[in-house]
């Protein structure tokens, strides 16, 4: 079986009772990073086998896990934070078992998007998730299609290119999350120009990625 394990996106404690069971009985555990996901596997004492699996791995690891998968082998799809699937590679490798026939299993838990949209205090019953924007072609036409929807609008964005986000996204109300569920986590609410201005005021709190949500014209 493949099991598709939410981690924590800070806090430590953010990971389910079943998630831990899971991961300490799995053969093979297929992570981003070994070196972060080894500190929560320290944390709760797992000794699992760890592999790594990123957005650069080849076909021949996705093969390699499919591999052991057909063998009889379990194993688990975390990522750095959150839940994989969304916005990181773990689809290759989910589609790949789904058309050989091999069970998928996912493990609920946390992720940035659920995270924030329950404290944005916006009408979310509908709205759209558009992952990262392009770093260059077609950044332009994102942030634009952006400001002009009709529902809220939740994107992730990076510390190296927020405030150019807040920027594009001139006279838009935002709620932007940031090192949520960390001991510094904080949710800024306003305009862009408000939060573009207070991070330029405060350099030091461009840390990590983002999440943001953009609310509708109708809002």
């Amino acid at each position: 079986m493949l099991y598709i394990i939410a981690t924590p996106i800070g806090n430590l404690k953010d990971i389910t009772l079943r998630a831990l069971e899971i991961l300490k009985k799995v053969d093979l555990i297929a992570c981003e990073d070994t070196r972060v996901t080894k500190k929560l596997l320290n944390h709760y004492d797992i000794k699992t086998s760890l592999i790594s699996y990123h957005q650069h791995s080849k076909t021949t690891r996705i093969d390699y896990l499919i591999d052991k998968l057909k063998e009889g082998k379990n194993i688990a799809l975390v990522t750095d934070a959150g839940t994989p699937g969304i916005s990181d590679p773990g689809g290759k490798l989910i589609e790949e078992a789904v058309r050989n026939d091999i069970e998928v299993i996912p493990i609920p838990g946390v992720s940035a998007l659920a995270t924030l949209i329950s404290a944005s205090g916006i009408n979310t019953q509908k709205f759209i998730f558009l992952g990262f924007p392009p770093h260059k072609k077609g950044r332009e036409t994102f942030f634009k299609e952006v400001k002009e929807s009709n529902l809220p609008v939740i994107f992730f964005e990076s510390r190296y290119r927020i405030l150019k986000a807040l920027k594009a996204l001139e006279n838009s109300q935002v709620i932007i999350g940031r090192e949520l569920t960390k001991m510094r986590e904080e949710i800024i609410r306003g305009s862009a120009e408000e939060a573009l201005e207070y991070f330029e005021e405060n350099p030091d709190k461009i840390k990590g990625e983002f999440a943001v949500v953009v609310k509708s014209a109708k809002q």
